[in-house]
C-alpha cells in the first residue's frame, strides 16, 4: 500500500497526536476520517484482487495440464499475496511435479503449508488454554442435566404400556400344507 505525500502528513500528525494527546481542530479530524476511508477502500480492493486471483488460479488449476504455465505464475502471486496453499494446490503440483519449475514450487508450498498448519495449531491450543476452566473437568449448568438441573424436581417417566401376553398362535403361526403339483397331464407347455 503506497500512501501519496498529504496521506504521509495527515498519518504523521495522526500518530503525534496520539503520542502527545492534545485536542483536535475539526480539519484534522476530518484529515483523519478521509485518511481512515481510503485505507478501508484499499484493503477493500486487496480483498476484491485477491478473491479474484483465487478464482482465477481455481481455473487454471482445473484446466491442469493444458495451462501448466499459467498455472505456476498464478500461484506464485498468490503466494506472494499471502495465499496459504491449500491441499488442492498441493495436489495439483505433486502431479505436476516432473516440471521443474513446478517440482521447486511444490517444494515452497509444502514449506508454507506446514508453517500455516503450525501457527493454526498454536492458535487453537493458545485459545483453548486460554479458555480452559482450572478444573480439570467443567460442568454444563446450561444444559439439562447440568448441576442447576439438580435442584428441580424430575420429571417421573410414563409408566410403560403393559401389554398382554401373545398367544403362542401370534408368534408362530400355523403352518401352510404345501399344494401339490398339478399332475402331468394338466401341465399346459408355454
Amino acid at each position: 500500500m503506497a500512501f501519496s505525500a498529504d496521506e504521509l502528513r495527515v498519518l504523521r500528525r495522526a500518530l503525534a497526536i496520539a503520542l502527545h494527546p492534545a485536542p483536535l481542530q475539526d480539519e484534522d479530524v476530518q484529515d483523519c476520517l478521509r485518511l481512515a476511508e481510503s485505507v478501508d477502500e484499499a484493503v477493500r480492493e486487496a480483498g476484491r484482487l485477491r478473491a479474484f486471483l483465487l478464482d482465477d488460479l481455481t481455473r487454471y488449476r482445473e484446466a491442469l495440464p493444458g495451462s501448466l504455465g499459467g498455472y505456476l505464475e498464478l500461484l506464485r502471486d498468490a503466494l506472494a499475496a499471502g495465499h496459504d496453499p491449500a491441499a488442492d494446490d498441493l495436489a495439483a503440483l505433486r502431479a505436476l511435479r516432473r516440471n521443474p519449475a513446478a517440482a521447486e514450487l511444490l517444494e515452497r508450498c509444502q514449506v508454507l503449508a506446514e508453517r500455516s498448519v503450525r501457527a493454526r495449531l498454536a492458535r487453537v491450543s493458545q485459545a483453548t488454554a486460554s479458555t480452559a476452566p482450572s478444573v480439570s473437568r467443567a460442568r454444563l449448568l446450561a444444559l439439562p442435566g447440568g448441576r442447576a438441573a439438580g435442584d428441580e424436581p424430575k420429571p417421573t417417566p410414563p409408566a410403560p404400556v403393559k401389554r398382554p401376553a401373545p398367544k403362542p398362535s401370534e408368534v408362530f403361526p400355523p403352518r401352510r400344507r404345501p399344494v401339490p403339483p398339478p399332475p402331468p397331464e394338466e401341465r399346459v407347455a408355454g
